[in-house]
Protein backbone atom coordinates (compact mmCIF):
# COMPACT_ATOMS: atom_id res chain seq x y z
CA UNK A 1 0.00 0.00 0.00
CA UNK A 2 1.24 3.50 -0.69
CA UNK A 3 1.71 5.70 2.34
CA UNK A 4 0.91 8.93 0.53
CA UNK A 5 -2.68 8.91 1.68
CA UNK A 6 -4.54 11.40 3.88
CA UNK A 7 -6.75 9.65 6.43
CA UNK A 8 -5.01 6.40 5.49
CA UNK A 9 -7.02 5.93 2.29
CA UNK A 10 -5.25 2.93 0.77
CA UNK A 11 -4.32 2.26 -2.84
CA UNK A 12 -3.75 -1.17 -4.35
CA UNK A 13 -0.17 -2.40 -4.48
CA UNK A 14 1.18 -2.95 -7.99
CA UNK A 15 2.73 -6.30 -8.77
CA UNK A 16 6.43 -6.78 -8.21
CA UNK A 17 8.81 -6.16 -5.35
CA UNK A 18 7.43 -4.39 -2.28
CA UNK A 19 8.32 -0.90 -1.14
CA UNK A 20 11.18 -0.90 1.37
CA UNK A 21 13.24 1.75 3.12
CA UNK A 22 15.83 1.57 0.34
CA UNK A 23 17.13 5.13 0.04
CA UNK A 24 16.52 7.68 -1.27
CA UNK A 25 19.65 9.38 0.11
CA UNK A 26 21.79 6.24 0.29
CA UNK A 27 20.21 3.32 -1.60
CA UNK A 28 22.13 0.45 -0.05
CA UNK A 29 20.41 -2.93 0.41
CA UNK A 30 20.96 -3.45 4.13
CA UNK A 31 18.44 -6.32 4.16
CA UNK A 32 20.31 -8.23 1.44
CA UNK A 33 23.62 -7.51 3.19
CA UNK A 34 22.29 -9.03 6.43
CA UNK A 35 20.77 -12.06 4.73
CA UNK A 36 23.85 -13.00 2.70
CA UNK A 37 25.46 -16.30 3.79
CA UNK A 38 28.94 -14.75 3.60
CA UNK A 39 28.16 -12.58 6.63
CA UNK A 40 29.19 -8.98 7.23
CA UNK A 41 32.94 -9.56 6.88
CA UNK A 42 35.96 -10.51 8.96
CA UNK A 43 38.72 -8.85 10.96
CA UNK A 44 42.35 -10.01 11.04
CA UNK A 45 42.84 -12.85 13.55
CA UNK A 46 45.20 -10.71 15.63
CA UNK A 47 42.27 -8.35 16.23
CA UNK A 48 40.01 -11.07 17.64
CA UNK A 49 38.95 -10.27 21.19
CA UNK A 50 39.75 -6.56 20.80
CA UNK A 51 37.48 -4.40 22.94
CA UNK A 52 35.25 -1.80 21.28
CA UNK A 53 33.18 0.58 23.40
CA UNK A 54 29.50 0.78 22.44
CA UNK A 55 27.90 3.75 24.17
CA UNK A 56 24.14 3.41 24.47
CA UNK A 57 22.05 0.26 24.89
CA UNK A 58 19.14 1.18 22.63
CA UNK A 59 18.37 -0.74 19.47
CA UNK A 60 21.26 0.77 17.52
CA UNK A 61 23.76 0.03 20.28
CA UNK A 62 22.60 -3.56 20.77
CA UNK A 63 22.63 -4.28 17.02
CA UNK A 64 26.11 -2.75 16.78
CA UNK A 65 27.37 -4.81 19.70
CA UNK A 66 25.73 -8.00 18.44
CA UNK A 67 27.32 -7.75 15.00
CA UNK A 68 30.75 -6.75 16.39
CA UNK A 69 30.60 -9.80 18.65
CA UNK A 70 29.86 -12.02 15.64
CA UNK A 71 33.01 -10.64 13.98
CA UNK A 72 35.07 -11.86 16.94
CA UNK A 73 35.48 -8.46 18.60
CA UNK A 74 34.53 -7.79 22.21
CA UNK A 75 31.89 -5.06 22.44
CA UNK A 76 31.74 -3.27 25.80
CA UNK A 77 28.25 -1.81 26.14
CA UNK A 78 27.56 1.23 28.32
CA UNK A 79 23.96 2.07 29.23
CA UNK A 80 22.88 4.73 31.74
CA UNK A 81 19.33 3.46 32.24
CA UNK A 82 18.01 0.20 30.81
CA UNK A 83 18.51 -1.77 27.63
CA UNK A 84 16.08 -0.65 24.97
CA UNK A 85 16.37 3.15 24.79
CA UNK A 86 13.22 4.42 23.08
CA UNK A 87 12.03 0.84 22.70
CA UNK A 88 10.55 1.36 26.15
CA UNK A 89 7.75 -0.98 27.15
CA UNK A 90 5.88 -0.52 30.44
CA UNK A 91 3.79 -3.32 31.92
CA UNK A 92 0.74 -2.88 34.14
CA UNK A 93 0.66 -4.79 37.45
CA UNK A 94 -1.87 -7.61 37.45
CA UNK A 95 -2.39 -7.51 33.67
CA UNK A 96 -1.33 -10.17 31.14
CA UNK A 97 2.13 -9.80 29.59
CA UNK A 98 0.74 -8.61 26.28
CA UNK A 99 -1.13 -5.69 27.89
CA UNK A 100 1.57 -3.05 27.68
CA UNK A 101 2.21 0.64 27.11
CA UNK A 102 4.73 1.46 24.41
CA UNK A 103 6.23 4.73 25.61
CA UNK A 104 8.48 5.11 22.58
CA UNK A 105 8.38 3.19 19.32
CA UNK A 106 5.11 1.29 19.01
CA UNK A 107 4.47 0.74 15.28
CA UNK A 108 6.81 -0.58 12.65
CA UNK A 109 6.29 -0.59 8.87
CA UNK A 110 7.08 -3.82 7.00
CA UNK A 111 9.19 -1.59 4.73
CA UNK A 112 11.72 -1.72 7.61
CA UNK A 113 13.28 -4.88 6.24
CA UNK A 114 16.59 -4.63 8.12
CA UNK A 115 14.67 -4.17 11.37
CA UNK A 116 12.46 -7.17 10.61
CA UNK A 117 15.59 -9.26 10.00
CA UNK A 118 16.25 -8.97 13.74
CA UNK A 119 12.58 -9.24 14.77
CA UNK A 120 12.44 -12.56 12.90
CA UNK A 121 15.85 -13.68 14.19
CA UNK A 122 14.73 -13.54 17.83
CA UNK A 123 11.30 -15.05 17.11
CA UNK A 124 9.03 -12.13 17.92
CA UNK A 125 5.46 -12.04 16.67
CA UNK A 126 3.81 -8.92 15.26
CA UNK A 127 0.23 -7.85 14.75
CA UNK A 128 -1.39 -5.03 12.74
CA UNK A 129 -1.36 -1.69 14.55
CA UNK A 130 -4.74 0.11 14.68
CA UNK A 131 -3.89 3.25 12.75
CA UNK A 132 -6.81 5.42 11.55
CA UNK A 133 -8.83 3.63 8.88
CA UNK A 134 -6.25 0.88 8.53
CA UNK A 135 -7.76 -2.43 7.35
CA UNK A 136 -7.51 -3.97 10.82
CA UNK A 137 -8.94 -0.97 12.68
CA UNK A 138 -12.62 -1.61 13.56
CA UNK A 139 -13.63 2.05 13.22
CA UNK A 140 -12.26 5.57 13.22
CA UNK A 141 -13.71 8.87 14.39
CA UNK A 142 -12.39 12.11 12.91
CA UNK A 143 -13.41 14.94 15.24
CA UNK A 144 -12.74 18.42 13.86
CA UNK A 145 -14.12 21.80 14.94
CA UNK A 146 -16.64 20.17 17.23
CA UNK A 147 -18.05 17.83 14.60
CA UNK A 148 -17.40 14.08 14.61
CA UNK A 149 -17.37 11.77 11.59
CA UNK A 150 -17.62 8.00 12.15
CA UNK A 151 -16.08 5.71 9.56
CA UNK A 152 -15.32 2.05 9.06
CA UNK A 153 -13.95 2.69 5.58
CA UNK A 154 -12.81 5.87 3.81
CA UNK A 155 -16.04 5.88 1.84
CA UNK A 156 -17.91 6.71 5.06
CA UNK A 157 -16.19 10.10 5.38
CA UNK A 158 -17.50 13.37 3.89
CA UNK A 159 -16.34 14.17 0.37
CA UNK A 160 -13.93 16.86 1.53
CA UNK A 161 -11.59 14.22 2.95
CA UNK A 162 -11.38 12.56 -0.44
CA UNK A 163 -10.60 15.98 -1.94
CA UNK A 164 -7.72 16.39 0.50
CA UNK A 165 -6.45 12.89 -0.30
CA UNK A 166 -6.53 13.68 -4.01
CA UNK A 167 -4.73 16.98 -3.42
CA UNK A 168 -1.89 15.20 -1.63
CA UNK A 169 -1.61 12.57 -4.34
CA UNK A 170 -1.56 15.28 -7.01
CA UNK A 171 1.05 17.32 -5.13
CA UNK A 172 3.39 14.34 -4.83
CA UNK A 173 2.92 13.42 -8.48
CA UNK A 174 3.51 16.93 -9.80
CA UNK A 175 6.24 18.12 -7.46
CA UNK A 176 8.06 15.02 -6.21
CA UNK A 177 8.06 12.42 -9.04
CA UNK A 178 6.31 10.11 -6.62
CA UNK A 179 5.32 7.21 -8.88
CA UNK A 180 8.69 7.11 -10.63
CA UNK A 181 10.55 7.16 -7.32
CA UNK A 182 8.46 4.37 -5.83
CA UNK A 183 8.97 2.25 -8.94
CA UNK A 184 12.73 2.77 -8.67
CA UNK A 185 12.67 1.81 -4.97
CA UNK A 186 10.68 -1.35 -5.73
CA UNK A 187 13.15 -2.26 -8.48
CA UNK A 188 16.21 -1.40 -6.35
CA UNK A 189 17.20 0.91 -9.20
CA UNK A 190 19.81 2.98 -7.37
CA UNK A 191 20.77 4.98 -10.46
CA UNK A 192 17.23 6.25 -10.99
CA UNK A 193 16.72 6.90 -7.29
CA UNK A 194 19.87 9.00 -7.19
CA UNK A 195 18.93 10.93 -10.32
CA UNK A 196 15.49 11.84 -9.02
CA UNK A 197 16.56 12.60 -5.46
CA UNK A 198 19.69 14.53 -6.38
CA UNK A 199 17.54 16.84 -8.48
CA UNK A 200 15.10 17.45 -5.63
CA UNK A 201 17.52 18.00 -2.74
CA UNK A 202 18.97 21.34 -3.94
CA UNK A 203 15.48 22.60 -4.81
CA UNK A 204 13.80 21.58 -1.58
CA UNK A 205 16.45 21.77 1.16
CA UNK A 206 15.26 25.28 2.05
CA UNK A 207 11.55 24.38 1.97
CA UNK A 208 9.25 23.56 4.87
CA UNK A 209 6.55 20.93 4.65
CA UNK A 210 3.93 23.69 4.83
CA UNK A 211 5.64 25.76 2.15
CA UNK A 212 5.71 22.72 -0.12
CA UNK A 213 1.94 22.38 0.26
CA UNK A 214 1.38 26.10 -0.33
CA UNK A 215 3.37 25.98 -3.58
CA UNK A 216 1.08 23.29 -4.94
CA UNK A 217 -2.04 24.46 -6.82
CA UNK A 218 -3.78 21.38 -5.43
CA UNK A 219 -3.53 22.93 -1.95
CA UNK A 220 -4.54 26.47 -2.87
CA UNK A 221 -7.38 26.14 -0.34
CA UNK A 222 -6.42 26.93 3.25
CA UNK A 223 -9.30 24.70 4.35
CA UNK A 224 -7.69 21.73 2.64
CA UNK A 225 -4.29 22.51 4.13
CA UNK A 226 -5.85 22.77 7.57
CA UNK A 227 -7.71 19.47 7.25
CA UNK A 228 -4.59 17.79 5.90
CA UNK A 229 -2.59 19.05 8.89
CA UNK A 230 -5.16 17.85 11.39
CA UNK A 231 -6.00 14.50 9.80
CA UNK A 232 -2.91 13.85 7.71
CA UNK A 233 -2.04 10.49 6.21
CA UNK A 234 -1.14 7.07 7.55
CA UNK A 235 -0.82 7.73 11.28
CA UNK A 236 -2.85 10.91 11.56
CA UNK A 237 -2.32 14.66 11.65
CA UNK A 238 0.97 16.07 10.44
CA UNK A 239 0.64 19.78 11.16
CA UNK A 240 3.21 19.43 13.95
CA UNK A 241 5.65 18.57 11.16
CA UNK A 242 4.74 21.60 9.04
CA UNK A 243 7.86 23.61 10.11
CA UNK A 244 10.21 20.73 9.27
CA UNK A 245 12.04 20.16 6.01
CA UNK A 246 9.87 18.65 3.27
CA UNK A 247 12.79 16.31 2.54
CA UNK A 248 12.02 14.56 5.83
CA UNK A 249 8.44 13.96 4.75
CA UNK A 250 9.34 12.73 1.28
CA UNK A 251 11.73 10.16 2.74
CA UNK A 252 8.81 8.74 4.71
CA UNK A 253 6.22 8.61 1.95
CA UNK A 254 8.56 7.36 -0.78
CA UNK A 255 9.61 4.37 1.31
CA UNK A 256 6.24 3.36 2.74
CA UNK A 257 7.40 4.11 6.27
CA UNK A 258 4.05 5.54 7.32
CA UNK A 259 1.82 2.66 6.26
CA UNK A 260 0.75 -0.89 7.14
CA UNK A 261 2.31 -0.62 10.61
CA UNK A 262 2.68 -3.59 12.91
CA UNK A 263 3.23 -3.76 16.64
CA UNK A 264 5.38 -6.30 18.47
CA UNK A 265 3.28 -8.65 20.59
CA UNK A 266 4.31 -8.23 24.22
CA UNK A 267 6.24 -5.04 23.64
CA UNK A 268 9.05 -3.65 21.50
CA UNK A 269 11.67 -3.73 24.28
CA UNK A 270 11.79 -7.50 23.84
CA UNK A 271 13.80 -6.99 20.64
CA UNK A 272 16.96 -5.49 22.19
CA UNK A 273 16.52 -7.68 25.27
CA UNK A 274 16.40 -10.85 23.20
CA UNK A 275 19.34 -9.76 21.05
CA UNK A 276 21.26 -9.18 24.28
CA UNK A 277 20.67 -12.82 25.21
CA UNK A 278 20.85 -14.29 21.68
CA UNK A 279 23.59 -16.79 20.84
CA UNK A 280 24.50 -16.55 17.13
CA UNK A 281 24.88 -19.72 15.13
CA UNK A 282 27.79 -18.25 13.17
CA UNK A 283 30.39 -16.45 15.27
CA UNK A 284 34.12 -15.86 14.95
CA UNK A 285 36.61 -16.43 17.79
CA UNK A 286 34.09 -16.77 20.63
CA UNK A 287 32.93 -20.24 21.75
CA UNK A 288 29.47 -21.51 20.90
CA UNK A 289 26.87 -20.19 23.32
CA UNK A 290 28.45 -16.74 23.61
CA UNK A 291 26.01 -13.84 23.87
CA UNK A 292 26.29 -10.18 24.71
CA UNK A 293 24.93 -11.05 28.11
CA UNK A 294 27.63 -13.64 28.82
CA UNK A 295 30.36 -11.25 27.65
CA UNK A 296 29.08 -8.66 30.15
CA UNK A 297 28.30 -10.90 33.12
CA UNK A 298 24.59 -10.34 32.59
CA UNK A 299 24.39 -6.56 32.58
CA UNK A 300 25.92 -3.63 30.67
CA UNK A 301 28.36 -1.16 32.14
CA UNK A 302 26.91 2.02 33.69
CA UNK A 303 26.47 5.18 31.67
CA UNK A 304 29.33 7.26 30.32
CA UNK A 305 30.23 10.55 31.98
CA UNK A 306 33.39 11.47 30.06
CA UNK A 307 34.92 10.81 26.62
CA UNK A 308 38.36 11.94 25.53
CA UNK A 309 41.13 10.94 23.17
CA UNK A 310 44.42 9.58 24.42
CA UNK A 311 47.59 8.57 22.60
CA UNK A 312 48.06 6.64 20.43
CA UNK A 313 44.70 7.36 18.73
CA UNK A 314 42.59 5.78 21.45
CA UNK A 315 39.24 6.72 22.99
CA UNK A 316 39.12 6.77 26.78
CA UNK A 317 35.80 6.27 28.55
CA UNK A 318 34.87 7.18 32.11
CA UNK A 319 31.66 5.66 33.43
CA UNK A 320 29.26 6.73 36.18
CA UNK A 321 31.10 4.61 38.77
CA UNK A 322 34.33 6.43 37.96
CA UNK A 323 35.90 3.46 36.16
CA UNK A 324 38.17 4.38 33.23
CA UNK A 325 38.86 2.18 30.22
CA UNK A 326 40.62 2.91 26.96
CA UNK A 327 39.63 1.50 23.57
CA UNK A 328 41.11 1.52 20.05
CA UNK A 329 37.60 2.17 18.69
CA UNK A 330 34.19 3.23 19.99
CA UNK A 331 30.66 3.63 18.65
CA UNK A 332 28.40 6.33 20.11
CA UNK A 333 24.73 5.40 19.63
CA UNK A 334 22.93 7.62 22.16
CA UNK A 335 21.19 10.80 21.06
CA UNK A 336 23.87 13.20 19.96
CA UNK A 337 22.83 16.06 22.25
CA UNK A 338 24.16 13.95 25.11
CA UNK A 339 27.63 14.87 23.84
CA UNK A 340 26.82 18.54 24.43
CA UNK A 341 25.29 18.43 27.89
CA UNK A 342 25.44 15.14 29.79
CA UNK A 343 28.87 13.80 28.86
CA UNK A 344 32.11 15.69 29.39
CA UNK A 345 33.87 15.66 26.01
CA UNK A 346 37.05 17.11 24.64
CA UNK A 347 36.81 18.87 21.29
CA UNK A 348 39.29 16.46 19.74
CA UNK A 349 36.58 13.81 19.43
CA UNK A 350 35.26 15.27 16.15
CA UNK A 351 36.16 17.88 13.57
CA UNK A 352 34.51 21.25 14.27
CA UNK A 353 32.05 20.84 11.37
CA UNK A 354 30.74 17.66 12.97
CA UNK A 355 30.36 19.39 16.33
CA UNK A 356 28.35 22.09 14.57
CA UNK A 357 26.11 19.47 12.99
CA UNK A 358 25.52 17.83 16.38
CA UNK A 359 24.67 21.19 17.93
CA UNK A 360 22.23 22.05 15.12
CA UNK A 361 20.34 18.76 15.34
CA UNK A 362 16.65 19.53 15.80
CA UNK A 363 14.66 17.15 18.00
CA UNK A 364 10.90 16.73 18.03
CA UNK A 365 9.07 16.65 21.35
CA UNK A 366 6.62 13.82 21.94
CA UNK A 367 4.26 12.76 24.74
CA UNK A 368 1.99 9.80 25.46
CA UNK A 369 -0.45 8.77 28.17
CA UNK A 370 -1.77 5.23 28.63
CA UNK A 371 -4.37 3.68 30.95
CA UNK A 372 -5.18 -0.02 31.44
CA UNK A 373 -8.87 -0.92 31.19
CA UNK A 374 -10.87 -3.99 32.18
CA UNK A 375 -11.72 -5.01 28.62
CA UNK A 376 -11.99 -3.62 25.07
CA UNK A 377 -15.39 -2.06 25.83
CA UNK A 378 -15.10 0.13 22.73
CA UNK A 379 -16.17 -2.84 20.63
CA UNK A 380 -19.59 -2.90 22.30
CA UNK A 381 -22.21 -1.80 19.76
CA UNK A 382 -24.23 1.28 20.60
CA UNK A 383 -27.84 0.06 21.04
CA UNK A 384 -29.22 3.02 19.08
CA UNK A 385 -26.76 3.53 16.22
CA UNK A 386 -25.08 0.11 16.02
CA UNK A 387 -21.71 1.87 15.94
CA UNK A 388 -18.73 0.92 18.09
CA UNK A 389 -18.91 2.56 21.52
CA UNK A 390 -15.54 4.22 20.86
CA UNK A 391 -13.18 4.36 17.92
CA UNK A 392 -9.61 5.17 17.06
CA UNK A 393 -9.88 8.96 17.31
CA UNK A 394 -8.22 11.82 15.46
CA UNK A 395 -9.12 15.22 16.82
CA UNK A 396 -8.07 18.84 16.94
CA UNK A 397 -8.68 18.76 20.69
CA UNK A 398 -5.80 18.34 23.14
CA UNK A 399 -5.36 14.53 22.88
CA UNK A 400 -4.92 14.70 19.05
CA UNK A 401 -4.71 10.91 18.69
CA UNK A 402 -6.37 8.23 20.85
CA UNK A 403 -5.58 4.57 20.14
CA UNK A 404 -7.52 1.55 21.38
CA UNK A 405 -5.25 -1.44 21.91
CA UNK A 406 -6.70 -4.90 22.41
CA UNK A 407 -9.54 -6.98 21.02
CA UNK A 408 -9.92 -9.98 23.35
CA UNK A 409 -13.27 -9.47 25.11
CA UNK A 410 -12.15 -11.65 28.02
CA UNK A 411 -8.89 -9.80 28.71
CA UNK A 412 -7.77 -6.37 29.95
CA UNK A 413 -6.78 -3.87 27.28
CA UNK A 414 -5.04 -0.51 26.96
CA UNK A 415 -6.01 2.96 25.76
CA UNK A 416 -3.36 5.35 24.54
CA UNK A 417 -5.38 8.41 25.58
CA UNK A 418 -3.08 10.79 23.75
CA UNK A 419 -0.10 10.72 21.41
CA UNK A 420 1.24 14.15 20.47
CA UNK A 421 4.33 15.76 18.96
CA UNK A 422 6.11 19.12 18.97
CA UNK A 423 3.99 22.06 20.23
CA UNK A 424 1.12 19.73 21.09
CA UNK A 425 3.46 17.80 23.35
CA UNK A 426 4.72 20.96 25.04
CA UNK A 427 1.13 21.80 26.06
CA UNK A 428 1.20 18.73 28.31
CA UNK A 429 4.66 19.27 29.79
CA UNK A 430 3.70 21.23 32.95
CA UNK A 431 0.87 18.80 33.85
CA UNK A 432 1.12 15.82 36.18
CA UNK A 433 -0.01 12.48 34.87
CA UNK A 434 -3.27 12.85 36.79
CA UNK A 435 -3.92 16.29 35.32
CA UNK A 436 -3.18 14.97 31.85
CA UNK A 437 -5.70 12.18 32.25
CA UNK A 438 -8.40 14.58 33.44
CA UNK A 439 -7.98 16.85 30.40
CA UNK A 440 -8.07 13.87 28.06
CA UNK A 441 -11.12 12.31 29.64
CA UNK A 442 -12.95 15.61 29.37
CA UNK A 443 -12.12 15.80 25.65
CA UNK A 444 -13.31 12.24 25.11
CA UNK A 445 -16.57 12.99 26.95
CA UNK A 446 -17.21 15.79 24.46
CA UNK A 447 -16.59 13.43 21.54
CA UNK A 448 -18.41 10.44 23.09
CA UNK A 449 -21.04 11.99 25.41
CA UNK A 450 -22.51 8.71 26.63
CA UNK A 451 -19.25 6.88 27.33
CA UNK A 452 -17.74 6.67 30.82
CA UNK A 453 -14.12 5.70 30.22
CA UNK A 454 -13.18 6.23 33.85
CA UNK A 455 -15.28 3.32 35.16
CA UNK A 456 -13.28 0.90 33.01
CA UNK A 457 -9.81 2.01 34.23
CA UNK A 458 -8.18 -0.69 36.38
CA UNK A 459 -4.72 0.73 37.12
CA UNK A 460 -2.56 3.80 37.37
CA UNK A 461 -1.90 5.76 34.18
CA UNK A 462 1.62 6.04 32.77
CA UNK A 463 3.03 8.92 30.78
CA UNK A 464 6.17 10.19 29.10
CA UNK A 465 7.33 13.50 27.69
CA UNK A 466 10.51 12.67 25.81
CA UNK A 467 11.72 16.29 25.84
CA UNK A 468 11.90 16.04 29.65
CA UNK A 469 13.74 12.71 29.70
CA UNK A 470 17.27 13.63 30.83
CA UNK A 471 19.02 11.02 28.68
CA UNK A 472 17.07 11.86 25.52
CA UNK A 473 15.90 15.52 25.61
CA UNK A 474 13.58 14.83 22.69
CA UNK A 475 11.91 11.98 20.84
CA UNK A 476 13.68 11.97 17.49
CA UNK A 477 15.56 14.14 15.05
CA UNK A 478 13.58 16.10 12.48
CA UNK A 479 15.61 18.33 10.18
CA UNK A 480 14.59 21.92 9.63
CA UNK A 481 15.04 23.60 6.24
CA UNK A 482 18.73 24.08 5.51
CA UNK A 483 19.83 21.13 7.65
CA UNK A 484 20.69 18.73 4.84
CA UNK A 485 24.41 19.54 5.02
CA UNK A 486 24.46 18.87 8.77
CA UNK A 487 22.72 15.54 8.33
CA UNK A 488 25.14 14.64 5.55
CA UNK A 489 28.10 15.13 7.89
CA UNK A 490 26.61 12.94 10.60
CA UNK A 491 25.42 10.12 8.34
CA UNK A 492 28.70 9.88 6.38
CA UNK A 493 30.87 10.00 9.50
CA UNK A 494 31.46 6.22 9.30
CA UNK A 495 33.54 6.86 6.15
CA UNK A 496 36.71 8.04 7.89
CA UNK A 497 39.56 7.60 5.40
CA UNK A 498 39.34 11.28 4.44
CA UNK A 499 39.45 12.43 8.07
CA UNK A 500 42.76 13.35 9.69
CA UNK A 501 44.00 10.32 11.61
CA UNK A 502 43.48 12.05 14.95
CA UNK A 503 39.71 12.08 14.37
CA UNK A 504 39.32 8.41 13.42
CA UNK A 505 38.09 5.47 15.47
CA UNK A 506 34.99 7.01 17.06
CA UNK A 507 31.83 6.29 15.06
CA UNK A 508 28.32 7.71 15.27
CA UNK A 509 25.18 5.58 15.00
CA UNK A 510 21.54 5.81 16.01
CA UNK A 511 18.36 6.92 14.31
CA UNK A 512 19.17 10.64 14.68
CA UNK A 513 22.30 10.06 12.59
CA UNK A 514 20.22 8.33 9.92
CA UNK A 515 18.22 9.98 7.15
CA UNK A 516 15.06 8.43 8.57
CA UNK A 517 15.06 9.46 12.22
CA UNK A 518 12.13 8.37 14.32
CA UNK A 519 12.14 4.96 12.61
CA UNK A 520 13.83 1.93 14.13
CA UNK A 521 15.05 1.04 10.65
CA UNK A 522 17.32 4.09 10.75
CA UNK A 523 18.81 2.88 14.03
CA UNK A 524 19.59 -0.50 12.46
CA UNK A 525 21.02 0.91 9.24
CA UNK A 526 23.41 3.30 11.00
CA UNK A 527 24.47 0.50 13.33
CA UNK A 528 25.48 -1.53 10.29
CA UNK A 529 27.35 1.48 8.90
CA UNK A 530 29.28 1.74 12.17
CA UNK A 531 30.04 -1.99 12.16
CA UNK A 532 31.52 -1.60 8.68
CA UNK A 533 33.47 1.43 9.93
CA UNK A 534 35.00 -0.50 12.82
CA UNK A 535 35.73 -3.46 10.53
CA UNK A 536 37.54 -1.17 8.09
CA UNK A 537 39.34 0.68 10.91
CA UNK A 538 40.80 -2.62 12.13
CA UNK A 539 41.99 -3.66 8.68
CA UNK A 540 39.15 -6.11 8.09
CA UNK A 541 37.26 -6.67 4.87
CA UNK A 542 33.94 -7.87 3.56
CA UNK A 543 33.46 -10.87 1.30
CA UNK A 544 33.56 -9.76 -2.38
CA UNK A 545 30.17 -11.44 -2.82
CA UNK A 546 28.65 -9.29 -0.06
CA UNK A 547 30.11 -5.78 -0.06
CA UNK A 548 29.21 -3.54 2.86
CA UNK A 549 27.85 0.01 2.95
CA UNK A 550 31.31 1.53 2.71
CA UNK A 551 32.66 -0.63 -0.10
CA UNK A 552 30.62 0.89 -2.90
CA UNK A 553 30.02 4.17 -1.13
CA UNK A 554 31.23 6.41 -3.94
CA UNK A 555 28.60 5.08 -6.33
CA UNK A 556 25.58 5.71 -4.10
CA UNK A 557 26.86 8.33 -1.66
CA UNK A 558 24.42 11.03 -0.52
CA UNK A 559 24.57 14.16 -2.63
CA UNK A 560 27.08 16.73 -1.39
CA UNK A 561 25.72 20.27 -1.53
CA UNK A 562 28.23 23.08 -2.04
CA UNK A 563 29.14 25.38 0.84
Amino acid sequence: MTSAVPTAIHHDEPAGRPITMFGPDFPFAYDDHLAHPAGLGSVPPERHGTEVAVIGGGLSGIVTAYELMKLGLRPVVYEIDEIGGRLRTVRFPGCPDDVVAEMGAMRFPPASTALFHYIDKVGLATTPFPNPLAPGTPSTVVDLKGQSHYARTPADLPAVFGEVAAAWDRTLAEHASFAEMQTAIRDRDAKTIKRLWNELVPKLDNQTFYGFLCDSPAFASFRNREIFGQVGFGTGGWDTDFPNSILEILRVVYTGADDEHRSIVGGSRQLPQRLWEHTPEEIAFWPAGTSLSTLHGGRPNPGVTRLHRTAPNNITVTDARGHIRTFPAAVFTAQSWMLLSKIECDEALFPIDHWTAIERTHYMESSKVFVPVDRPFWLDPDPVTGRDTMSMTLTDRMPRGTYLLGDDPASPAVICLSYTWADDSLKWLPLTVGERVEVMLQSLREIYPGVDVRRHIIGDPVTVSWEAEPHFMGAFKANLPGHYRYQHRLFTHFMQDALPERYRGLFLAGDDVSWTAGWAEGAVQTALNAVWGVLHHFGGETDPANPGPGDGFADIAPLTLPD
